[in-house]
């Protein structure tokens, strides 16, 4: 592999500057300093899958829309492929965000384009499994696999989404290890065009090779005639229990603090799109109608652990494809309602991602840098909600008006993560590493399976001391016929108000056992597309 540190990217077009160049109505919300109002026909709060896809689909239909994101611009030109500054701008809380009890870190993307600017590009339809169970468990109509096909094709043409051939050593060690136990393996779909494998995703992609929203949706939108607010924060529905009027917002400065200017968007028509922590928040705080107490409830995380591997050769999982490589054999080993299944995936090797995650200080966090090029570290994706002990977590309200996720580990939960260790050592060890340590506080470095195995069963599973993460939130306003568990209809609309719909995962009843970008890309396709038909018909 190639050392791409001192790698130059010049030439590229950015979108943004061009477009802003050209005319596209974008308002950044620091800079405004006195209060507006702005009519639409459509107005959409976010800018990731849910609403970039949707913001094409209306401003393709002739609507109006304004859309409304509370991170800020930021494009191509202004990716440089560095941690410190990518978290810092383009995540949540500047990648901070964590459940209440700050057990599970959780990365979300907070800019223009969402967290299709920061994912790592994999791409999978929702499994049959999920599907059927939403639909007899929560009466989700018109969604089975054979019916959502066509949009997940759709949009799979539309953002360039195709298995990746060529896997890094990081994925190939994945690759490697299932190869040798049997188990199934494939290669990932992933949304991109003339990529450069230099392996940065999580920074933002500096050659707009990854078809995020950033560089596809909205500025299709954009082009025709959407105006983006962007540090400008949808704050809460003026709502009179029949309908939305407007949508208040608060701008916010460089600074992502509230500069007390405020901005009020009245349109006709209402998408929430900020995702599975942020849509519920916002429903929340406007004290929308619930009766049956579910706004919020069961928000799943696909709960993530990890496990490293030491090999003899250099790996360099910094560089290439972050993911490219999965294995599905643990997923519905044990049914849809037993035992947690998981999906096994790899993680880029980026050192401040790998330093946060491994919770390592003093002389084993050294050792581990100095290691970096030789580690590749195994991911599980746990797969919750399909379980009565696998209610996720629930959104409630800080003191200041912003999120929180409460989401007790139980020890079903604890159990799963504790066989996704042994999975994953033993993974390991097939594909030819010297040293295995499972994603734990008080795991050490272990130099045969079986060592690996008596370590993992005597360890101390419990909220603090095992490592968990996620990149994916779904959940908190599920979708479906069953008033006493869902809060929208099949459609996306919210159930207690005409105009109000919700366009992301936080819809989905359960996790999917899948990376959900394409998922909430199909769904939306659906649910958009039959909402402008129906607000230009007649």
């Amino acid at each position: 592999m190639n050392d791409l540190s001192q790698m130059e990217i010049r030439g590229i077009p950015d979108p943004w500057k061009q477009g802003i160049a050209a005319g596209w109505n974008v308002i950044d919300g620091a800079a405004l300093e006195q209060d507006r109002t702005i009519e639409a026909d459509v107005v959409i709060i976010g800018t990731g899958a849910g609403g970039g896809v949707a913001a094409e689909i209306m401003t393709a239909a002739g609507l109006s829309v304004v859309l409304i994101e509370a991170g800020r611009l930021k494009s191509s030109d202004e990716f440089l492929l560095d941690e410190a500054e990518a978290y810092r701008d383009l995540y949540q809380e500047a990648a901070g965000r964590t459940s209440k009890d700050g057990a599970i870190a959780i990365l979300q993307g907070r800019t223009v384009g969402g967290t299709t600017v920061v994912n790592w590009t994999s791409s999978f339809r929702t499994p049959e499994e999920t599907l059927a169970y939403w639909q007899s468990q929560f009466g989700v109509a018109g969604m089975l696999r054979k019916e959502m096909d066509p949009w997940f094709e759709k949009m799979e043409a539309r953002l360039g989404i195709e298995k990746w051939l060529v896997p890094n050593a990081n994925n190939d060690v994945l690759k490697r290890g299932c190869e040798k136990l049997g188990w199934s393996w494939d290669l990932i779909p992933r949304n991109v065009r003339g990529c450069w494998n230099i392996g940065y995703c999580g920074m933002g992609c500096p050659t707009n090779a990854k078809q995020s929203m950033l560089v596809t949706t909205l500025p299709a939108a954009m082009e025709k005639g959407a105006t983006l607010l962007h540090s400008t924060q949808a704050w809460q529905l003026e709502q009179d229990g029949k309908s939305v009027s407007a949508v208040t917002c608060r701008t916010l400065g460089k600074d992502k603090l509230p500069t007390g200017v405020t901005v009020s968007v009245k349109a006709k028509t209402v998408i929430a799109a900020g995702g599975g922590i942020n849509t519920p928040a916002l429903l929340l705080r406007s004290q929308v109608a619930d009766p049956h107490q579910r706004i919020g409830k069961r928000t799943f995380l696909h709960t993530t652990t990890f496990c490293l591997g030491d090999y003899e050769t250099s790996i360099d999982g910094y560089y290439g494809a972050p993911q490219s490589t999965y294995s599905d054999e643990f997923v519905w080993k044990h049914g849809v309602d037993g035992d947690m299944g998981y999906k096994l995936e790899v993680m880029p090797m980026h050192a401040g991602l790998i330093s946060a995650v491994s919770a390592t200080f003093g002389a084993r966090s050294s050792e581990d840098m100095h290691r970096l090029p030789h580690l590749s570290s195994a991911i599980a994706l746990l797969r919750d909600g399909f379980h009565e002990q696998s209610v996720g977590g629930a959104v409630e309200l800080n003191d200041r008006g912003e999120p929180l996720l409460d989401y007790p580990l139980t020890e079903y939960v604890l159990e799963g993560a504790r066989r996704t260790h042994l999975t994953m050592a033993e993974m390991h060890f097939a594909a030819g590493a010297k040293r295995v340590r499972a994603g734990h506080g008080d795991a050490t470095f272990t130099s045969t399976l079986e060592q690996a195995k008596a370590q993992i069963e005597k360890l101390a599973y419990k909220a603090g001391t095992v490592g968990l993460g996620s990149a994916h939130v779904m959940g908190g306003c599920a979708l479906g016929s069953d008033e006493t568990q869902c809060v929208a209809d099949s459609d996306g609309r919210f159930k207690y108000l005409d105009n109000l719909y919700i366009f992301d995962g936080s819809v989905f009843p359960t996790s999917l056992g899948v990376n959900p970008q394409l998922t909430i890309y199909g769904m939306t396709a659906r649910n958009a597309s039959a909402l402008a038909l129906k607000l230009t018909a007649g």
